[in-house]
C-alpha cells in the first residue's frame, strides 16, 4: 500500500497595496537605495495600513483565495495552522479568531511561534495530522504584520521587514506526492541576536519599556546573518542529501527571502542555479512567516505536478529547517 503523504493542494497569498520603498526610507532614516539594495536585495515593501487592522486581516483574502481556487467552503477545514509572530493579541490565537472571521466553524487551530521558520515548522507539523489519518484538510497560514513591531527609527530593521500573508492547504495524496521530508533545528543561545525584549512575561509592558522602545524587533545584523548563511544553507543541502539529491533533481528552490546574499549563499550550497530560486525579496522585503508562501503563490502556474521543491529557512530565535516536497498538482 503506498504511504499516504500530506500534499500541498492549493495556494494563495495577500500582499497589502501599501508600498513603502526605499525612497521613502531615505525621507525617515540615514539610508538611501543604493545601501540598501547592496546589502539586502529589497527595493519595496508591502505595509498594512488602517486602524484596528491585524494579521488575520491580511490572511482572510488569503484563505477566501484558496478556497475557491480549491473549490471547497470553509466548513471543510478540519484544522487551522497560524505561523506568525505577530498575532492579533496575545490570547485567543489568530487562528481562532480567522477560523470565526472565515467561517470554518468545524475547525479547532492554534499560532505557531518560530520566527521566520515558522512555515515549514507549520508545514511539518500539519502533515503529522495527515499521514495519521487524524485529518483530511489542514490549511497551514504563514504570516505576519512585521510593521508593528518594527521601529522606523532603526535603520538596522526597518528596511528589510514588510507585511504579507500566505496560505496552503495540505491534504492526502497516494500517489508518491508531498512533503516527502523534513529536517528542523533550532538553538536558543540565539536569542541574544534576534528578538523582541518587551511585551511577554520576562519584560511586560509599562512605561518604562515603551519609552525605552523595548516593544520592537531587535536584530545584530552581523551575528545573525553569518548564523543564516550557514545553516540555512547547510540544511538544505542536508535535505539533498539524506534524500539522495542532485542539483539536477531540483526543479525550484524555495528560500525564506530574509537577504539576497543568504538566498544567494543556499543556491550555491545546493547546486542549484539561480534560474530555479524563486526571488520575490525585491518588492516585498522579509515578511518573516509569509516568505514561502507568498513564493509558491507568486509561482503557483509554474509549477508542475512531480516537481522536487526544496524549502528552507532561518528565523530567530535561533531556528532554522529545510523541507522536501513533491507537488502535487
Amino acid at each position: 500500500m503506498q504511504k499516504i503523504h500530506a500534499a500541498i493542494t492549493a495556494v494563495h497569498g495577500y500582499a497589502p497595496d501599501y508600498i513603502l520603498t526605499n525612497h521613502e526610507l531615505e525621507t525617515m532614516v540615514d539610508t538611501n537605495d543604493e545601501w540598501i539594495m547592496s546589502r539586502t536585495g529589497i527595493r519595496e515593501r508591502r505595509i498594512l495600513k488602517g486602524e484596528g487592522l491585524g494579521t488575520s486581516d491580511m490572511a482572510v483574502p488569503a484563505v477566501k483565495g484558496l478556497l475557491a481556487k480549491r473549490g471547497i467552503t470553509a466548513d471543510e477545514i478540519d484544522l487551522i495552522i497560524f505561523c506568525t509572530v505577530t498575532p492579533d493579541m496575545p490570547f485567543p490565537a489568530t487562528a481562532n479568531i480567522l477560523a470565526d472571521k472565515i467561517g470554518a466553524s468545524k475547525a479547532w487551530g492554534f499560532d505557531l511561534s518560530a520566527a521566520c521558520s515558522g512555515f515549514i515548522y507549520g508545514l511539518t507539523t500539519g502533515a503529522q495530522f495527515i499521514e495519521s489519518g487524524m485529518h483530511k484538510k489542514v490549511l497551514v497560514i504563514g504570516g505576519d504584520k512585521m510593521s508593528s513591531i518594527i521601529n522606523y527609527e532603526d535603520r538596522a530593521t526597518c528596511i528589510i521587514f514588510g507585511d504579507g500573508c500566505g496560505a496552503a492547504l495540505l491534504e492526502p495524496n497516494n500517489e508518491g506526492n508531498g512533503i516527502i521530508d523534513s529536517i528542523l533545528k533550532s538553538d536558543g543561545s540565539g536569542c541574544q541576536f534576534l528578538h523582541q525584549k518587551a511585551g511577554g512575561s520576562v519584560r511586560p509592558a509599562s512605561h518604562e519599556t515603551v519609552d525605552a522602545k523595548e516593544h520592537y524587533a531587535f536584530q545584530e545584523g552581523q551575528s545573525v546573518f553569518k548564523f543564516a548563511v550557514t545553516n540555512m544553507a547547510d540544511v538544505a543541502a542536508e535535505v539533498m542529501e539524506r534524500n539522495n539529491l542532485t542539483s539536477d533533481d531540483i526543479d525550484w528552490l524555495v528560500p525564506h527571502q530574509a537577504n539576497k546574499r543568504i538566498i544567494d549563499a543556499t543556491a550555491i550550497r545546493t547546486g542549484v542555479g539561480p534560474e530555479k530560486v524563486m526571488v520575490n525579496i525585491e518588492r516585498y522585503g522579509n515578511t518573516t512567516n509569509g516568505t514561502i508562501p507568498l513564493c509558491l503563490w507568486e509561482w503557483e502556474t509554474k509549477l508542475k505536478k512531480g516537481d522536487n521543491l526544496i524549502l528552507a529557512a532561518f528565523g530567530g530565535g535561533f531556528t532554522w529547517g529545510s523541507i522536501y516536497l513533491k507537488w502535487a498538482y
